[in-house]
């Protein structure tokens, strides 16, 4: 059985990407071993998606520009 992790105290942040803006932003919470919670900055109460950290690093390698998330393995 999977357990899904309590967000409710979580602590959220931007992207480094966003640039300080308020539009077309990515949250991520840190500190859940094995997941990456990320939300809509625009919609703080609205849904979560949680990803594999291992899914995870490969989307942020693939999107810095580091090639293919397969190379990465």
């Amino acid at each position: 059985m999977k357990t899904i992790p309590n967000l409710a105290a979580s602590t959220w942040r931007k992207s480094s990407y966003s640039n300080g803006g308020d539009a077309n932003c990515v949250e991520v919470s840190d500190g859940f071993p094995g997941a990456v919670p990320v939300r809509d900055s625009k919609n703080p109460t609205g849904g979560v998606l949680l990803f594999p950290a291992g899914a995870w690093s490969a989307f942020i390698v693939t999107v810095k520009g580091g090639g293919s998330a397969e190379a990465e393995r």
